[in-house]
């Protein structure tokens, strides 16, 4: 059985960590997360018009999309499409006076090709201040809530498992691995 797994949730919840053992555990693809690499090497968000971050957000969408689509025997996803569409929220990319919600609603509507979104819970390990994302807990939280409120609106009954506030891996690696059955 072909399984395509997305994580979601804000910066710092261990999406990483968590897919790389799924990945691992299930014998498929991992899928990394686009923007960390940009970060890494340098990219500041806060050069960016919102014009050229939609268009970011958009290449590093169909980046993730063509990965996906490869992946024929399945994937873990260190990030949804579900998260495309919060981020298109939380960093205000929708232009003014524009009514255009196209990558809203594609990004949404992809999110139905998951057989599981698998949400990490915020606040529950320490942010870590690595340069990379902010480590602002109130910033993550709002991403969060809005990734949340996405996933609850337009995810499929049954498709979001939420990982309980533990920190422990190996009880999140047992969790999702039992409710993939």
């Amino acid at each position: 059985m072909r399984l395509r797994i997305a994580l979601s949730g804000s910066a710092g919840t261990g999406k990483s960590t968590l897919g790389r053992r799924l990945a691992d555990e299930l014998g498929l693809l991992y899928i990394e997360e686009g923007m960390r690499k940009r970060l890494e090497a340098g990219l500041d968000l806060h050069q960016l018009s919102r014009r050229e971050h939609l268009a970011l957000m958009q290449v590093l969408w169909r980046e993730q999309r063509d990965a996906e689509e490869r992946a024929a025997a399945g994937f873990v996803a260190d990030r949804s499409s579900y998260d495309f569409a919060a981020f298109w929220l939380h960093y205000g990319l929708h232009l003014d006076g524009e009514d255009d919600a196209s990558p809203f609603t594609d990004w949404c509507s992809h999110g139905e090709s998951y057989d599981r979104v698998v949400l990490l819970p915020w606040g529950v390990l320490p942010l870590v201040a690595d340069g990379i994302r902010s480590s602002s807990r109130w910033i993550q939280l709002r991403f969060q809530t809005i990734v949340e409120g996405t996933l609850a609106r337009f995810a499929r009954e049954g498709q979001v498992l939420q990982v309980p506030a533990t920190t422990d891996l190996e009880a999140r690696v047992r969790l999702v691995l039992n409710g993939l059955r």
